[in-house]
């Protein structure tokens, strides 16, 4: 990652990284701690923090082996899990194993100093620069040593925690491998065409006169050659495209949908499947959710794409709670992407892995069970609802749906793909679908609110 002559200095950027990386240390997401960084050194910060979380198993093994006691101070730590997620890409980069495209690379001497003048500009972290250049330099000499004794570590060489990999094998064990090893992948951008201002085609016409190289995904995707900052891209002020993976463009196709239909929306924030539905249809549409702040991102990304109606409402409101919002008429068409694990987007998000327990797998199908009986009344016979999940995890994908079934015998179940693993032919996210039709009225509905 050279410096431009405009780029902060690269201990500022280590620095502004460990930060992000304590902050997810003590229980915090890492777009909120990056949020919180100087907006110059965010790009940065972003990459440096990426890479090390999705290094963090490894690193984390190496330290114990090298500190045994946990420092006190968690930015300390936080700067030598960096240290030694970056050293050790860039030695085996010098080996000549190529690394995946974007890891920051830099020169043994160059990252050892950097880090330790990174310490030495925190007040908290500055009497540790002695232990810091000490592990660092120790790794670099005994790194084979290290290593060794690492090799039957699940966590320090699959990179996720043991319970995560336990599952993860457990539900898929002809692929386990593949998915963990998909997840320490940068994952491509994918734009999606908004049909009502552009085609595709067109889009991908004025992407490639500005000089960038997009392949078609999907029907209405485009996967560029590589990232770029959002409004590097033509067309973003005018509302010709959003980014979204392409597991995800899939929910808009798979609902069946005709212009007027009365739709919702459950759990819409932030919006993406929320504008498509509407890209392709003329609906009246209720989206809801029920963090209002990430509701707002739902009106900003509508405002832009020219999809406000007075006929698509924003509902601040918990889904499983209908008698609170409902108003008593039934919807043609739900779709219900629910909470979950969001084991299927750690490549995008990959501090998730490091942020749930065990025990968050039982709590979120909980949730999810909850909301689907709640919604279900709310859908007229003959309608479509639309379950959905961006998780690999049968317990919020397969089984979920078995069991509703169990519990819901006017509903049946319509081709739908089902768990969609990460990477695969569209090299999309990890995602799971399941189209239901109500066939009859089921029992008692839900006393409307108001």
């Amino acid at each position: 990652m050279p410096e431009s002559p405009q780029s902060p200095a690269l201990s500022d950027q280590l620095l502004a990284a460990a930060r992000a990386i304590r902050a997810v240390l003590e229980g915090q997401s890492l777009s909120d701690a990056l949020e919180a960084a100087p907006a110059a050194l965010r790009p940065a910060a972003q990459a440096l923090s990426f890479h090390a979380m999705r290094r963090l198993g490894h690193a984390r093994a190496v330290s114990g082996l090298l500190v045994p006691r946990r420092p006190p101070e968690r930015l300390v730590e936080s700067l030598i899990l960096l240290g030694l997620s970056l050293l050790e890409a860039s030695l085996r980069q010098a080996e000549g194993v190529p690394q995946p495209p974007g890891t920051p690379v830099y020169h043994e001497h160059t990252l050892v100093h950097q880090l330790v003048e990174a310490a030495a500009a925190d007040r908290r972290a500055r009497p540790a620069k002695g232990l810091i250049n000490a592990v660092l330099r120790r790794y670099g000499r005994e790194r084979a040593a290290l290593n060794a004794a690492l090799a039957d570590t699940p966590e320090a060489v699959w990179n996720h925690p043991g319970w995560w990999i336990d599952t993860v094998r457990d539900a898929w064990p002809d692929d386990w491998q593949s998915i963990l090893n998909a997840a320490d992948q940068p994952p491509p951008m994918t734009l999606r065409a908004n049909v009502r201002r552009i085609a595709r085609d067109a889009l991908q016409a004025r992407l490639d006169e500005a000089g960038l190289r997009a392949r078609p995904v999907g029907e209405d995707g485009l996967v560029l050659d590589a990232p770029r900052p959002v409004r590097d891209i033509p067309g973003y002020a005018e509302g010709w495209w959003s980014v979204q993976d392409p597991s995800a463009q899939r929910a808009a196709q798979l609902l069946p949908l005709q212009d007027g239909m009365r739709t919702l929306d459950a759990c819409a924030a932030p919006g993406g499947k929320t504008a498509h539905l509407l890209e392709r249809h003329t609906l009246r549409l209720t989206a809801l959710d029920s963090d209002a702040r990430r509701l707002e991102r739902v009106g900003e990304n509508l405002r832009r794409l020219g999809l406000e109606s007075s006929d698509v409402v924003l509902r601040c409101a918990d889904a499983a709670q209908p008698e609170s919002w409902w108003d008593g008429q039934p919807y043609d068409a739900i779709l219900a992407d629910v909470p979950c694990t969001a084991s299927g987007v750690v490549r995008r998000h990959p501090d998730i892995r490091w942020l749930r327990r065990a025990d968050d797998l039982a709590r979120t199908a909980a949730l999810q069970a909850r909301i689907m009986d709640a919604l279900w009344p709310l859908l007229a016979p003959g309608g479509h609802l639309l379950y959905a999940t961006c998780s690999i995890f049968p317990q919020e994908g397969e089984s979920q749906v078995r069991s509703f079934l169990d519990r819901h015998p006017e509903a049946r179940r319509l081709p739908a793909p089902g768990h969609i693993l990460p990477g695969g032919p569209d090299d999309g996210d990890g995602f799971f679908y399941a189209l239901l039709h109500k066939t009859h009225e089921p029992g008692p509905e839900p006393v409307p609110a108001g």
